[in-house]
């Protein structure tokens, strides 16, 4: 599991800042989280096949999250595209994003579907055979959702020197590996914990930006491999949270602990301050694994 951090930072972009957008890479599959201004020329700078992309989530019609995403739309069928494109984001994506394609008379060259969303309660929004992504409800002034990637979990690790020493035919390995016992020739039935090693573990990402302190999403993100949670403001400024529906670091530091997250990422950054460090050491003295997020930076999980 990879996340790729294109833009970390609220409000407007600068000459070293870029509002938020991420990529997160799970199970082969490349998805898109948010697409603020400037998503497009952060893909190319970092060197990201970014024609991988066939999922894109947007948590709600805020400028600084969705901006990007009409230029990205565009200059996939300015280089051909052919694959399906899906996005899913709150109900009114796709009325705007279809506005700008008509006005412009620039259809896409491949199929463009929207997902758009209105529950209050936690759905999910997606699924295959190998990841699930789940919408996390959250509280800003306008209709917002975080998204909860899992993976599921993959094919038990086949005990090549057990499979051997029963001379199993290759016909049942495929059968061994999705759990199931074998039967010999002679009648004995071999278990399949016998045959095969435990998978390894299935990963979960979590993404909450943007939204006022709320203990509401603690069960849906409890155990989550993998919190990022918006922190707007140090606790110095948390007068300003409830007004403008933001968190402080601490308050996302308190959300990880609740969650019993493994590891919490810090972003959503307002640009007043002149350290992002000191997120950091403010959400420590709550949750100890607690990093910060900055344009371009890299996480491998």
């Amino acid at each position: 599991m990879t996340l790729t951090i294109l833009g970390c930072y609220a409000a407007t972009p600068r000459t070293m800042t870029n509002p938020t957008a991420q990529l997160l890479e799970m199970k082969g599959r490349m998805f898109l989280i948010d697409c603020g201004e400037g998503t497009q020329v952060q893909l190319r700078k970092h060197k990201l096949k970014f024609s991988r992309i066939n999922h894109i989530f947007i948590s709600h019609l805020h400028g600084d999250h969705f901006y990007g995403l009409i230029g990205l739309i565009s200059t996939f069928a300015l280089l051909g595209r052919k694959t399906d494109l899906h996005v899913y984001g709150p109900k009114g994506i796709k009325e705007i994003t279809l506005l700008q394609l008509k006005l412009s008379n620039s259809w896409t060259s491949y199929n463009l579907y929207f997902h758009e969303l209105e529950s209050e309660e936690s759905v999910v929004v997606f699924e295959d055979d190998k990841v699930r992504v789940t919408t996390i409800p959250l509280r800003h002034r306008v209709y917002t959702n975080g998204y909860l990637f899992e993976e599921k979990a993959g094919e038990r690790k086949l005990n090549i020197e057990a499979v051997e020493n029963y001379e199993i035919d290759l016909c049942y390995y495929r059968k061994i590996k999705w759990g199931g016992d074998i039967t010999l020739d002679d009648g004995r039935t071999i278990p399949n914990e016998e045959l095969t090693f435990d998978p390894l573990p299935a990963k979960s990402y979590a993404f909450c930006s943007d939204t006022v302190y709320t203990e509401a999403i603690v069960p849906i993100i409890k155990n989550v491999d993998v919190l990022y949670h918006e922190s707007t403001f140090l606790e110095s400024e948390v007068q300003y949270c409830e007004k403008t529906m933001h968190c402080t670091a601490m308050q996302a530091a308190t959300i990880a602990k609740k969650a019993n997250a493994g590891q919490l990422i810090l972003g959503h950054f307002s640009t007043r301050y002149d350290s992002i460090e000191r997120f950091k050491t403010e959400a420590r003295t709550i949750f100890e694994n607690s990093e910060i997020a900055d344009d371009g930076k890299v996480f491998e999980f």
